[in-house]
């Protein structure tokens, strides 16, 4: 396998962090990106574009995380964290000389909203909402690179199991046995391990023909109640304490969609082109490590 040289923006979050470490483990040299002066990145002067001289590949994980309580400024850091970013590394690979011709910008599949019951795959349209607009217009900022002939896999990624990262807050309260379905439970959950995005994000970079959304899921999606069971499974304890809807769109407000949408996503590109899991199933992955 080609050793490859990987830009990475957001590395320092929780999926940039296990990026920069399966990057290495599998030949590949990771080149993460800051704003701030930090050992070992490449700084991102204020006004200035990125430096993406020398580079195979881009991965583009930056923006504010969507925990929080949505008031206006923090809607506002959500949307432009994402769509400035992107632009500024659209520009850079359009501009600069020897930069990259493969761009992997991630998404989220809440691009297509609360599906209900309906499975969607990468030809689904785009849903409505918050999180669909944020998603539509992160995508949007990827398409004069596409225009201009290069690259651009826009990875949708559902919800994210693996040590630390959301699991991090969920497990703590399982493990206190005060645990239990979200609303009614029926909702439908599209989860991955972090192992495999960083899997899927190396094989999407490996494959020449790939362009446009790929769904980074599982197989299988889960119903909120059966993720439930799988968690307190995995931490041993009982989950007998549901959480009612009300309560959580009065406490949160329209974060509560994260939580209470029902997202049936299909990895249909995944799946025909041969992508291996490490962990196909939720069981597995948090068997493995929450």
């Amino acid at each position: 396998m080609k050793t490859l040289k990987i830009g990475i923006f957001g590395a320092a979050g929780y999926i940039g962090t296990r990026l920069c470490v399966a990057a290495r483990e599998v030949g590949h040299e990771p080149v993460p990106f800051s704003r701030s002066e930090r050992p070992g990145f490449r700084k991102i002067s204020s006004g200035a574009l990125p430096d993406l001289s020398g580079l195979d590949a881009v991965v583009n994980l930056a923006g504010e995380p969507i925990l929080g309580l949505w008031t206006p400024s923090k809607r506002q850091k959500i949307l432009a964290s994402r769509v400035d970013t992107t632009n500024r590394i659209v520009d850079a690979m359009l501009t600069q000389s020897h930069s990259p011709k493969v761009l992997i910008n991630a998404s989220a599949i809440g691009f297509y909203g609360d599906t209900g019951e309906v499975i969607v795959t990468e030809s689904s349209p785009a849903g409505t909402g918050f999180l669909a607009d944020v998603c539509k217009a992160w995508e949007a900022a990827t398409t004069p690179a596409q225009l201009s002939g290069l690259r651009v896999v826009r990875l949708r990624i559902g919800f994210v199991t693996g040590p630390g990262g959301a699991m991090g807050l969920v497990l703590p309260v399982f493990k206190t046995g005060l645990g239990g379905n979200l609303g009614n439970g029926r909702q439908w959950m599209s989860c991955i391990h972090v192992d495999d995005v960083a899997g899927m994000i190396f094989w999407a970079i490996s494959q020449d023909s790939l362009n446009g959304p790929l769904n980074a899921v599982n197989p299988q999606a889960v119903r909120n109640s059966e993720f439930t069971r799988a968690v307190a499974l995995a931490v041993h304890r009982p989950a007998f304490f549901p959480v009612p809807a009300c309560l959580l769109r009065t406490v949160l407000g329209d974060l509560s969609h994260v939580m209470l949408d029902s997202v049936r996503v299909a990895p249909t590109l995944a799946l025909t082109g041969g992508y291996k899991y490490r962990y196909s199933t939720l069981d597995a992955g948090l068997q493995a490590g929450a």
